[in-house]
């Protein structure tokens, strides 16, 4: 087996890894995967359809829910190539630039789907806490500001994330530990010193992130306290039934992304396969489920997706 190290390879040449120890089983692997990539795909391009064609569906919570599904949906089409070429035809190789160009679209989307999950909760907030100004405050125009801010909130951030790490030099090993190319993991190939896009990294995530999970959990102190104030017990259970998909979400969006975070800061000697599984926990779980939960927990969905169901078989 050859050596992939700088005397062989051009440096900006990286290579991908599927799942250590299995490699025999990757076409099994594929099966799989293209199973979750079918339900992350078409579970979110149909809340999408349904939330646009549906006009009982044009409300800021549905609004924010096409977002998430939209930055679902751009998660998984950013490594379905590289995820695919791996495990069915055995393709790793990726240059440095297409490397940089699916950082770019894997954090990105990563980061707003953060952005969006807060400005769910807002939702939840407002909905539940000081209901007759709902509509006044949450206006079409201020989603689409919203909208807007997200994007460039997170551009500003990972396009210089990006550009210092253009700047460093790879030398050695050229070996990526996941199915598809991630900041630190890159990072970590570098032979100069990284200390500056270690830092900038650390700021982006606790600026973000970690700031956006703050705010979530707070916006849930004065909801829980709102609905416990509910004298009915069927209005209780009602108000708080609406926010069961949200902290679902959260729950499966920022439980995998802490967890790889533990793995690059800490996990340096932890086997290769924990840090793929991990990763593609991280990339996958989140699409796959958002349309599930969101298509059982939510009436006016379940109603909409039927509805265009019967009018495509009629």
């Amino acid at each position: 087996m050859p050596s992939f190290n700088q005397s062989i390879f051009h440096p900006t040449v990286f290579f991908l890894t599927g799942i250590p120890g299995f490699e025999i089983y990757h076409a099994w692997v594929f099966i799989l995967f293209c199973c979750l990539y079918v339900i992350a795909i078409s579970g979110n391009g149909m809340i999408l359809f349904v939330i646009i064609t549906e006009s009982s569906l044009h409300e800021p919570v549905y609004y924010f829910l096409s977002m998430l599904s939209f930055m679902d949906l751009g998660l998984c089409l950013s490594t379905l190539v590289t995820m695919m070429g791996i495990f069915w035809f055995n393709v790793r190789e990726i240059s440095f630039d297409a490397c940089i160009g699916q950082m770019f679209f894997i954090h990105g989307f990563t980061l707003m789907e953060s952005s969006v999950l807060l400005a769910m909760a807002f939702d939840r907030y407002i909905a539940i806490c000081n209901p007759l100004r709902y509509a006044t405050i949450l206006t079409n125009s201020r989603i689409i500001k919203v909208g807007f801010a997200i994007v460039v909130r997170v551009t500003t951030v990972v396009v210089p994330l990006l550009l210092l790490l253009k700047r460093l030099s790879f030398c050695g090993s050229h070996v990526l530990h996941h199915s598809y190319c991630f900041h630190p993991d890159v990072m970590k190939l570098s032979c100069t010193d990284t200390k500056i896009n270690s830092a900038f990294g650390l700021a982006i995530v606790i600026s973000t992130a970690a700031l956006d999970s703050v705010l979530i959990l707070l916006s849930y102190v004065p909801i829980i306290n709102s609905v416990l104030s509910i004298a009915s017990p069927e209005e209780r259970k009602k108000a708080f039934g609406t926010c069961v998909s949200h902290i679902s979400a959260v729950a499966i969006f920022y439980i995998p992304m802490i967890s790889l975070s533990l793995v690059h800061r800490f996990g340096k000697h932890a086997p290769p396969l924990v840090h793929t599984l991990i990763a593609n926990i991280y990339l996958l779980i989140p699409p796959v489920m958002n349309p599930i939960i969101y298509s059982v927990k939510t009436k006016q969905i379940q109603k909409a997706m039927v509805k265009v169901a019967l009018s495509k078989i009629i």
